[in-house]
């Protein structure tokens, strides 16, 4: 079965063609990043310009790569929230558009849903045909971390959700990109945060964790002002500020910044942080639950020092009573927002008899639930 995906719910215009909900025969990003990038963050309004130029390119490259005409497509699969209203409204009405035309089924994907599908998906490997892994094995525990969600959810079986935590105030992406804007890092902050921080000494600065008592919520506000109050004294005055450049890790140039901050150590630090929280929080909860598999989704799964962590603490809390519980995330271009996800999870929807029909509408605000 050929799934065609798409993807518009924040700034990138995304199609893809999956066979059997796993092997991804094709997935086409066209990213704004540079588009938001001089703006901090992404413009809602600047988002659906780009889809509505971009979509139908994208669709017709995605065809092509996975080697097929439309008519070769079984089933229509789209992002219908959560996400920015205008861009959601392009896939919606394209993917609607298609399906009816080639009289295929419409299947539309919970946005969350579908970045934990990623975890199911298989790449090819040098042109070649993927390495056949065997899917997650239930009962699972994901982290779902990105630049909008973070949430840590049990998953029983496929479509069967239980939300353990969630973020109370700033998501974690949220937290690095904000982190990044309070050094002067540039955007997107997570890429940057994390490249800084390989030169630099985690345990320099002693910054909050939010543990929240035994809860499995998140907090990163108050991280946040930490680093704040810790970068001040190293800020500029206005007048000695130099004129910012441009460049897609701009990290180097930290304008507002004196030329001996510590930008690396303040980077890795409140990297650490960040990291040090989420990890521990998944661990425990893969133990109470008796999870035989850890699953990382989302944008800032693909952080290295995140992997790390996770991996380390998931052994040393579960292995003693639960002996080995692999962790696994997607690779680098499946963890942030893609199309190849929506398709793959469009395939465990339709058995479950998810079909969407012609009025459906998009969810800006949509939030993952199971049964």
């Amino acid at each position: 079965m050929n799934i065609l995906g798409i993807e518009t719910s924040c700034d990138e215009t995304a199609a893809s063609v999956v066979a059997d909900g796993r092997r991804v025969r094709s997935n086409v990003v066209a990213s704004q990043i540079a588009l938001h990038r001089a703006h901090g963050g992404v413009v809602p309004e600047l988002a659906a310009r780009g889809h509505v130029t971009a979509i139908i390119p994208v669709v017709e490259a995605a065809l092509g790569e996975a080697g097929i005409e439309r008519a070769g497509v079984d089933v229509v699969a789209v992002t219908e929230g959560p996400g920015l209203a205008g861009a959601l409204l392009v896939g919606v009405n394209v993917a609607k558009a298609l399906a009816y035309s080639l009289g295929r089924p419409l299947v539309a994907i919970n946005h969350l849903e579908a970045h934990v599908y990623a975890n199911w998906l298989m790449l090819p490997v040098d042109g070649t045909s993927p390495v056949a892994e065997p899917p997650p094995a239930f009962p699972l525990v994901c982290l779902l971390v990105s630049g909008g969600h973070t949430e840590l959810i049990l998953m029983t079986d496929h479509g069967h959700y239980r939300h353990l935590g969630r973020t109370l105030d700033d998501a974690a992406g949220e937290a690095f990109d904000k982190g990044a804007r309070l050094l002067g890092l540039g955007y997107p902050g997570g890429p940057v945060i994390q490249r800084v921080a390989e030169a630099g000494d985690p345990t320099r600065f002693d910054l909050p964790r939010a543990w929240l008592g035994e809860s499995y919520d998140f907090s990163f506000s108050g991280l946040k002002t930490a680093l704040l109050r810790l970068a001040e004294p190293y800020r500029l005055p206005p007048s000695l500020e130099p004129a910012p450049t441009v460049g897609p890790f701009p990290e180097h140039q930290a304008a507002a910044f004196a030329p001996d901050a510590p930008l690396a150590d303040l980077a890795a630090s409140y990297q650490a942080a960040v990291v040090e929280v989420l990890a521990v929080k998944t661990a425990r909860a893969a133990l109470e639950f008796g999870a035989k598999t850890v699953l990382l989704a989302g944008g800032v799964a693909a952080n290295a020092a995140l992997r790390t962590c996770l991996a380390d603490e998931v052994a040393r809390r579960c292995e003693p009573e639960l002996g080995p519980v692999p962790v696994r995330y997607p690779p680098p271009a499946l963890c942030t927002d893609n199309a190849a996800m929506v398709a793959g999870a469009a395939f465990y929807a339709l058995r479950r008899g998810a079909q969407a029909g012609w009025e459906t509408d998009i969810h800006p605000r949509l939030r993952l639930t199971g049964t």
